[in-house]
């Protein structure tokens, strides 16, 4: 009966215990007599002989409890705590918060609920960690006025959370595209007079990327530049993707000059994505144009900037340029990925001329296993390669064979021979 019982409370949420006295009686009700049992002789043990498992220091009850949880045993740490709760022995603010956390990542949010209500009507205060751990269960089973009511339950006990308590609700919102929500808990924000940092603001970004429309994006963006905050790679690569997607590469090359093409601390990030919203519409002048402004700030060139160079040069069938792509890879030592080797492969094969293939992989060494250096961004705009995907095909299926490129290659070409004979014989 006891087990149809906790079967039914978490097959319906709504016969959960709501207030603290009937969270308190559910735990009491559903404790095990062995259990129970246990937990007197360890804290018997601990009592008598001053120490827990092999410690040889004398450790408290408080301990005891933390131990117990750490070592992913909630329940026994649960019935420690009761028995504890049951002759009013003094418990600590951490026991009370390594406990939550246990049983939030044990799946035992009733025993979390119960302890965050313990710590509510007490002088104990949460962690920012366990605030975090009881957003983010509640967002996952998208129980989100009960994120609103943890938010209100902070407001009224522990003003000096807030910020963060803000913070974490709106990405806890955010990741699960409750846009409304995130923005009234940003209004809410500023109404109660706490600032809204630079995460906040680029945090709005990387959500109406992903689930709202370019127009709210924009505006998203629009705010933060209002605001004085910087917007960071992350948030950059999130409209990044979402221009792709849509295929607006003239506002996604708007957007990263009014970013600010000479920013230093994102790297290559900004001219590799302008780079490649040239080379996705496949304006070589433009493209080559970018790249001599890229080396003229005093931006370095790396594997990502070539292959975005390398995959336009291969499906524009302009060897020349592609040739010379590699010549200056070799001049400023940068080893070509399977990305590159792809470029020169396709490119030849497409104008028949995979018996040359040797002159240009004389130069390359290709006896290299082979890697993959190339952001990932790259693929969105321009996808993959026939090579490429042969190749990682190849790979998935003996993943134990140590493989080289000219291995990779050699395969390959032997595909296309007989793809080229089934052809001719029909």
């Amino acid at each position: 009966m006891e087990l149809n019982s906790l079967v039914a409370a978490v097959a319906n949420p709504h016969c959960f215990p709501t207030n603290l006295k009937q969270k308190r009686s559910f735990l009491f009700q559903h404790r095990r007599p062995a259990g129970r049992a246990s937990a007197r002789k360890i804290l018997r043990q601990n009592k008598e002989k001053g120490s827990f498992a092999d410690d040889d220091s004398s450790i408290n009850h408080s301990q005891v409890i933390e131990k117990l949880s750490q070592r992913r045993t909630p329940v026994l740490a649960q019935e420690i705590f009761l028995e504890l709760k049951s002759e009013d022995f003094p418990l600590n603010n951490s026991t009370l918060s390594s406990l939550m956390v246990r049983y939030i990542d044990g799946g035992l949010l009733l025993q979390a609920e119960a302890i965050w209500e313990e710590m509510l009507n007490s002088c104990f205060v949460p962690s920012v960690l366990v605030i975090s751990k009881l957003l983010n269960t509640y967002g996952k089973m998208r129980r989100f006025d009960d994120i609103i009511k943890v938010l209100d339950q902070v407001k009224l006990r522990y003003l000096h959370l807030l910020p963060e308590a803000y913070s974490l609700a709106i990405s806890c919102f955010g990741k699960h595209g409750q846009l409304e929500l995130m923005e009234n808990t940003l209004r809410e924000m500023v109404s109660s007079g706490v600032p809204v940092g630079s995460r906040t603001g680029n945090s709005f970004i990387v959500y109406y990327s992903i689930f709202g429309s370019l127009m709210e994006m924009e505006t998203a963006y629009g705010r933060l530049k209002r605001s004085r905050f910087l917007i960071e790679k992350e948030g950059i690569l999130a409209m990044a993707f979402a221009y792709i997607r849509e295929r607006k590469f003239y506002r996604l090359g708007e957007f990263l000059r009014d970013v600010g093409l000479r920013r230093k601390n994102v790297g290559n990030l900004l001219w590799n994505l302008l780079l490649l919203s040239y080379a996705a519409n496949f304006k070589m002048k433009s493209l080559q144009r970018e790249f001599l402004a890229m080396v003229e700030a005093g931006f370095n060139p790396d594997i990502t900037t070539f292959n975005i160079r390398a995959m336009a040069f291969s499906r524009m069938d302009l060897l020349w340029d592609l040739h010379l792509s590699l010549e200056h890879m070799k001049h400023v030592k940068i080893e070509p990925d399977l990305v590159t080797y792809g470029c020169v492969v396709d490119a030849y094969v497409n104008r028949r001329l995979g018996r040359n293939l040797e002159f240009v992989l004389s130069k390359m060494n290709p006896d290299q296993p082979p890697i993959l250096s190339t952001d990932l961004f790259v693929f969105e705009a321009l996808g993959k390669g026939d090579f490429h995907m042969s190749s990682e095909a190849f790979m998935q299926f003996q993943k134990q064979k140590k493989w080289t490129y000219r291995e990779l290659i050699s395969l390959y070409l032997k595909k296309q021979h007989r793809r080229d004979q089934v052809f001719w014989n029909y």
